[in-house]
């Protein structure tokens, strides 16, 4: 099943932009970069003809199709409580609630997936069944909080007018699922799905897990137009070693990792642009993407090199 997958965005258009997952700060980075591309001139909340967000892209593809104008989406992270430093790991939960897992658990789980994992599908299936079993873990009472906790950072409860998919897994099967306006589930539920890494969601009798296990961006959604803006936090590590304590991210077969993606769009005939976090940038992001200290820093990192990078961003 492909929900909310409208066949008729196939057809030759001008600009699609993609935003990749990379946690809280891959959202303020990201968001820090569409508003430095806008300051210099290139305003992709309005160029951009589809967006396609996956995990926390998929929260700021909501922030760009809102309507509300790149500087003030900027002005919104940088005017955010200052966060102590691992607040983010900080317990949220009741005390009558199992603990939520780790950091250091889930990302030594995913690893092991990954190297069981024999194919793409193989790795989807089994991060749907880690999600699933996460999920027992925490209770039912946990999903509700991560759906009301997304809902509240939506910029706007209704799917916009303007052409955007949110990219989910189903966790038993593992097929890809889009969400769209004319997929007749809410934003908050589609994005709550596209974030559940190492947890599931239910929509319409279905267990839908995080975009991000499928692929780190999704860029091949874009087919079919003929300039696609990559925005990636987590792209780029093959040109930088990763840093100590650095996750290095969940194993990608051939077709799934973004160079493939992008060069299967170049092959069809796309003009694409890939931005990745400069070393200022992965600087401010630091080891723990999850870290809400890292929002500010890194939010500012990339509205510096966004100005940098509109020389490079040239719309057909």
């Amino acid at each position: 099943m492909r929900a909310g997958w409208n066949s008729g965005l196939m057809v030759q258009k001008n600009v699609a932009l993609v935003l990749g997952g990379g946690g809280s700060a891959g959202h303020a980075w990201t968001i820090g970069i569409i508003a430095g591309l806008a300051e210099a001139g290139l305003d992709m909340t309005e160029a951009a003809d589809l967006v396609i967000g996956t995990s926390s892209g998929a929260t700021a593809a909501a922030h760009v199709r809102s309507g509300i104008a790149p500087a003030d989406l900027l002005a919104a992270v940088l005017a955010e409580p200052v966060q102590p430093a691992g607040q983010a790991q900080a317990r949220t939960t009741r005390p009558s609630q199992p603990p939520a897992i780790s950091m250091e658990t889930m990302f030594e789980r995913m690893r092991e997936i990954g190297a069981a994992a024999t194919s793409a599908a193989d790795l989807r299936c089994a991060m749907g069944a880690f999600g699933l079993e996460c999920d027992a873990m925490r209770g039912p009472v946990a999903e509700a909080q991560r759906r009301a906790m997304v809902a509240r950072r939506l910029p706007r409860p209704e799917w916009p007018d303007r052409a955007m998919i949110v990219v989910a897994v189903d966790a038993h099967t593992g097929e890809l699922a889009a969400f769209g306006r004319e997929s007749g589930v809410d934003l908050a539920d589609a994005v709550t799905a596209s974030t559940s890494m190492a947890s599931t969601i239910g929509i319409n009798g279905a267990r839908y897990t995080s975009g991000g296990v499928r692929s780190g961006e999704n860029a091949d959604l874009a087919a079919g137009y003929a300039t696609v803006v990559v925005v990636s936090p987590f792209g780029g590590w093959r040109e930088a070693p990763v840093p100590e304590g650095q996750f290095e991210g969940l194993r990608r077969f051939p077709g799934f990792d973004l160079e493939s993606e992008v060069e299967a769009l170049c092959a069809q005939g796309s003009r694409v642009v890939v931005i990745t976090p400069d070393t200022e940038s992965r600087a401010a992001m630091g080891t723990n993407q999850m870290d809400l200290a890292t929002r500010i820093p890194s939010a500012r990192a990339g509205f510096a090199q966004g100005k940098l990078e509109a020389g490079r961003v040239i719309l057909a």
